[in-house]
């Protein structure tokens, strides 16, 4: 998480950088001094939403993949039960028609 924080704060003084670039300003002028740490925070907030975002994200993909490995079981034992051995069929006289 701290990673990814940290990573977005570094975009948001990239970002601080290229606009004083394309505006031709000079980097360290002492009255725009204050906009970096706001852009820094800016980008380390965003950071630490999409990490929550991505928190979410995975325990709703976990939990739907525990309910559908739960279905497939349920589902491979009542086929099992449904079939029976083969012992069982043959014995029924039940055929399989392919």
């Amino acid at each position: 998480m701290v990673h990814k924080v940290l990573f977005w704060s570094g975009f948001g003084l990239v970002v601080r950088f290229w606009q004083l670039g394309i505006e031709m300003r000079p980097f360290f002028n002492r009255e725009s001094l204050w906009a970096y740490p706001v852009y820094g925070a800016v980008g380390g907030s965003f950071g630490y939403w999409l990490t929550g975002v991505e928190s979410r994200q995975f325990k709703v993909l976990s939990d739907r993949r525990d309910r559908l490995l739960e279905k497939r079981k349920r589902a491979a034992e009542r086929d099992q039960l449904n079939m029976g051995t083969p012992a069982q069929i043959e014995e029924e006289g039940i055929h399989a028609t392919p």
